[in-house]
């Protein structure tokens, strides 16, 4: 499939993609939208930034247009995503489609989606806990509902919204079509597939193990009195946009603050903030009113803005999966990006289980029980995830670059102290 003219879509679709660029289909949206198309049910398997949305939402608008009877159904894990979604579908029908979309997320005004259930809006996307709640009240009726779609499932099973899933399922016809999408693929997900899917056809893009190839990733190994010090010699040394994550709600604020009084030009995102406090934190980010975004995992998935440069794992995650959705809110489509690891002698295990992940061919090979602080690799070099560059560099592991795995690993034991 060269272009979307070929799949026989409404012309005030095509104008639509084409008016926002979206000529040439990505292998997710080449594999999955024609048996979309066709009615079948999908069990996706595609990595961040593959332009994964527009795979299901072209199948969508697809179906609301041509079948007046129809509404769909799309639910995500994050008030980001869900936004970020309903803004796509929005500009896909703005032309000569009278398919009224409703965003139904946490921390939004229920007033405000009340007036748009009033509507009879034939496009839903939400959060599961806000839907849910919306059946509660009997505010939403999902009769009309023949196409569900569950946007990165693992996602949503990871933050607990599985009982949500199933009492949402239960308000909807089940003579439907099912589209799950999901980043990994554990069995806890093929579970769930057997139980709402008929029959998938399963689709796969990219291992969704892997970072992008075109992300030069560094790991520096520090000790805790001199983290935040060589956070800012990373930030001081890097040109353009950067996303820092931390583990924490309170250590995102607090981060930002003390970067703040550094005169760094930084905010900060969480699950704490109410709806209107984070798209304010989003859109002054991605109008570059400020350089530093200092983010919990909330933002690992769901954020699409363009210019992110770097990204940097003040803290690793509690989750190795995670790992690769936060360096993946860099170099998307196609573009290349840089990012790096903030590791202490505590994070070792941490990090051997992200390195099982990212390299699960590779034999293991650590010199000791912890990272080493003591070697060091004095080229400069970086290598992209997934190449084969020869060399070493001590530390971790020492086939980290040989197998596909980490870059470069640098030592970072001196330098400022933290404030």
């Amino acid at each position: 499939m060269e272009n979307f003219l070929e799949l026989g879509l409404p012309k005030s679709l095509t104008e639509a993609l084409t008016n926002m660029g979206i000529t040439k289909p990505t292998p997710i949206q080449e594999k999955a939208i024609p048996v979309a198309l066709e009615g079948r049910d999908i069990l996706g398997s595609a990595a961040t930034g593959t332009g994964k949305t527009a795979a299901f939402a072209i199948p969508v608008i697809n179906k609301i247009i041509r079948d007046v009877t129809a509404s769909a159904l799309i639910l995500t894990p994050t008030r980001e995503l869900a936004t970020q979604i309903c803004e796509a579908i929005k500009k896909m029908t703005a032309k000569n489609c009278e398919a009224k979309t409703a965003l139904l997320i946490g921390g939004d005004s229920m007033q405000k989606q009340l007036n748009q259930l009033r509507s009879r809006p034939r496009i839903i996307i939400g959060t599961p806990g806000r839907v849910t709640d919306h059946l509660k009240r009997r505010t939403l009726n999902l009769d009309t509902v023949k196409i569900l779609i569950l946007d990165e499932t693992d996602r949503m099973l990871d933050m607990g919204f599985s009982i949500q899933i199933e009492e949402i399922a239960k308000y909807i016809p089940a003579q439907r079509q099912t589209m799950l999408f999901s980043a990994t693929m554990p069995k806890n997900i093929v579970r769930l597939s057997e139980r709402y899917l008929n029959n998938p056809v399963k689709i796969e893009v990219d291992v969704a193990n892997q970072p992008a190839k075109n992300i030069n990733h560094s790991v520096i190994n520090v000790q805790e009195a001199n983290k935040f010090a060589t956070l800012v010699e990373q930030l001081d040394k890097r040109q353009g946009s950067i996303v820092v994550f931390v583990k924490t709600k309170f250590g995102a604020e607090k981060l930002a603050d003390k970067l703040s009084r550094e005169n760094y030009k930084a905010d900060s995102i969480h699950g704490n903030l109410r709806q209107r406090q984070r798209d304010k934190v989003i859109q002054d980010f991605r109008d570059s009113r400020y350089r530093i975004l200092v983010a919990t995992d909330v933002a690992s998935r769901g954020l699409d803005i363009p210019h992110i440069k770097h990204v940097i794992n003040y803290d690793l995650p509690q989750k190795s999966e995670d790992f690769i959705h936060r360096i993946g809110r860099t170099a998307r489509n196609g573009a290349e990006g840089e990012a790096a690891s903030l590791v202490l002698p505590s994070d070792f295990r941490m990090w051997k289980e992200i390195n099982r992940l990212i390299n699960p061919n590779a034999k293991e090979e650590f010199s000791d029980h912890r990272p080493s602080s003591e070697n060091r690799r004095n080229d400069g070099s970086r290598n992209r995830f997934g190449s084969r560059k020869p060399g070493g560099g001590g530390g971790f592991k020492k086939r980290f670059n040989r197998s596909g795995g980490v870059g470069s690993n640098s030592n970072n034991s001196g330098g400022r102290q933290a404030a």
